[in-house]
């Protein structure tokens, strides 16, 4: 036990006062080439064999370290002649590698187009649904997580995990279904879990002629960075729920542009509410 405290002594001092700036920079670069990888493989197949080859090499060097030199030598000998069958299983995500690297910056300019365009989608999808259903004066209730996780809130619910579409929204939402009832939440730009049970608020002074989905609106946004989005049952009026107060009567213009303040390029606050309607002059009956 002595000697391996001895080795691992030695270890730590040659780490600490041995590199120098060749080192660090091979460190570094040893480093970002396994983060790559992990990108790369990453919900593929590949990535349980990386995980795998990375455990082999900690058992490697603890065996190194413990002075255990057969089983060393083992492991050794799979991780040198194993090196063919790596590049075998890993053959599709070289290939992916290397198309990367010869497309350069125009592969980061398709996918950062791609993800523009998935946002615009998700955008329209959600301003597409809350319009129809106000028009309709179906309630509905849509909760946006943010850098709070809602993880408590999605599990009392019933798993969706689904991508984000206008008709799927407004088919949860249809009066007399198993769904209607309760909240939508969304994390990102796929939904998580429907029927989801919010805590209503508990601030005094909030209007009587407020319903239960527009104070279990304030509730999550009260104690999260939620955004909440609601269309009124009784009157079709959309209303939003932000960091505790509510800004009701929004039209499609304006809450397309509290969308994009989400999912897409940041605006400013006076951009935002430069569109957002004055609150407070109508009131809207209890539901």
């Amino acid at each position: 036990m002595a000697a391996f405290w001895e080795t691992a002594e030695l270890y730590l001092w040659n780490m600490l006062h041995r590199p120098g700036l060749s080192d660090l920079a091979d460190i570094l670069i040893v480093a970002l080439v396994i983060y790559q990888l992990l990108k790369m493989t990453r919900d593929t197949r590949g990535s349980a064999v990386l995980k795998g080859l990375m455990l082999l090499l900690v058992v490697v060097g603890i065996s190194s370290l413990l002075g255990l030199n057969a089983l060393n030598w083992l492991l050794m000998q799979v991780l040198n002649n194993g090196a063919l069958v790596l590049l075998i299983l890993f053959q599709p995500e070289i290939r992916k590698a290397l198309e990367q690297i010869g497309r350069g910056a125009k592969l980061d300019v398709g996918r950062q187009r791609e993800q523009d365009e998935e946002s615009v989608r998700v955008v329209e999808a959600i301003v597409q649904c809350a319009t129809k259903l106000s028009r309709r004066r179906v309630g509905a209730l849509i909760v946006f997580e943010q850098k709070t996780g809602l993880k408590d809130i999605i599990e009392n619910g019933v798993s969706i995990d689904s991508v984000i579409s206008a008709g799927l929204l407004e088919n949860i939402f249809e009066p007399n279904t198993p769904l209607h009832d309760g909240a939508v939440v969304i994390r990102g730009k796929r939904i998580m879990s429907a029927a989801c049970i919010l805590t209503l608020t508990e601030a005094v002074g909030v209007s009587h002629d407020l319903g239960t989905r527009h104070r279990a609106a304030l509730g999550v946004s009260e104690t999260t960075d939620a955004v909440a989005l609601i269309v009124s049952e009784e009157t079709g009026i959309i209303s939003v729920a932000r960091g505790g107060k509510l800004t009701r009567h929004l039209d499609a213009r304006a809450l397309r542009v509290l969308l994009e303040e989400m999912y897409m390029k940041p605006r400013s606050q006076k951009q935002l509410f430069r569109w957002l309607p004055r609150r407070g002059d109508r009131k809207e009956g209890q539901e």
